[in-house]
C-alpha cells in the first residue's frame, strides 16, 4: 500500500494543523464584492444584492457592488477595457463574493455569466477568485427553482473559490419588494440575513488562512519541475561556456 512510484515525495506536503493559525490575523472589516444579473431598471436581482449589502454592512463588512452595464462580451474587447479592469480589480479587493442571478431558460443569465467568464483563472500569477468565500443567491419570476443557484455553484467550484453551503431562491420575486426596491419581510428575507451571516462568518474563518488552504500538490510539482530543468539548462551553458 505504501509503494507508490507515481508520486514525488519531495512535493507531497501533508497538513499541518499548525499552519492552519495565521501568524498574524486581519484586522480589517472583511470586503465583500456582490454581482447581480441584470440590466433592468426594475431589477429583482440588483434590489437582492443590495438588500444582501446592507445585511453584509450591518454585519461589520465593507461591500462594493459591481455595476454590469457597459461590461462588453468575453473577447470582444481586450482586457484593458475600463469595464473589464474595474471588476478584476474589485475581485482582487476581495476576500469573499456574493453572486446572484435570475434565472432564465433554467440557468444564470448571459450577464451575470460574462461578469465571471471576465476574471480570469490567473493573471501574472495571481488568481483574482482562489480561495475567497462565495455565496449564491437566484431570484425567479414563478415559483421557487434552484436551477440558477446550482449554475453558480459549479462555477464558483470552477474558480476554486469556498462556496458556503447556504444559500438562497427567492421565488416570484415581483411581489417581494416594495415600490422602491425594497425587500418586505418574509422567509426569503430571512434567508438571505442567514447566508450573509454565514458568509461572514467563512471568510473570518478562512481569509487568513487561503495562501494554505489552496496549496496543492500537482502546482508544487510542476513549479519544482520547472525551476530544475532552469537550473539544467543553466548548468549545460555554463559548461558549454
Amino acid at each position: 500500500m505504501i509503494d507508490q512510484p507515481t508520486l514525488d515525495a519531495r512535493f507531497l506536503d501533508a497538513p499541518d494543523p499548525s499552519r492552519l493559525e495565521p501568524g498574524q490575523r486581519s484586522a480589517h472589516p472583511p470586503r465583500i464584492l456582490l454581482l447581480y444579473g441584470s440590466l433592468r431598471e426594475r431589477s429583482y436581482s440588483r434590489f437582492a444584492t443590495e438588500e444582501a449589502a446592507r445585511i453584509l454592512e450591518r454585519l461589520g463588512c465593507e461591500t462594493r457592488i459591481f455595476d454590469p452595464r457597459g461590461l462588453p462580451l468575453p473577447d470582444a474587447v481586450d482586457a484593458d477595457h475600463p469595464k473589464v479592469q474595474e471588476l478584476r480589480a474589485l475581485s482582487l479587493w476581495s476576500e469573499g463574493q456574493v453572486w446572484c442571478s435570475p434565472e432564465r431558460h433554467g440557468a444564470v443569465t448571459g450577464v451575470m455569466k460574462c461578469q465571471i467568464d471576465w476574471l480570469p483563472l490567473s493573471s501574472g500569477g495571481v488568481r483574482p477568485t482562489q480561495g475567497r468565500t462565495l455565496a449564491v443567491m437566484q431570484v425567479s419570476g414563478g415559483s421557487q427553482s434552484f436551477n440558477a443557484v446550482n449554475g453558480l455553484r459549479l462555477l464558483g467550484r470552477w474558480m476554486r473559490m469556498i462556496t458556503i453551503p447556504n444559500q438562497s431562491s427567492v421565488a416570484k420575486a415581483w411581489q417581494e419588494f416594495d415600490e422602491a426596491g425594497r425587500m418586505r419581510p418574509s422567509a426569503y428575507y430571512d434567508r438571505i440575513v442567514d447566508v450573509m451571516e454565514e458568509l461572514v462568518k467563512f471568510t473570518l474563518l478562512t481569509r487568513d488562512r487561503s495562501d494554505y488552504l489552496v496549496d496543492r500538490y500537482s502546482e508544487r510539482r510542476a513549479v519544482g519541475e520547472r525551476v530544475q530543468a532552469d537550473r539544467t539548462a543553466a548548468s549545460a551553458l555554463e559548461r558549454a561556456g
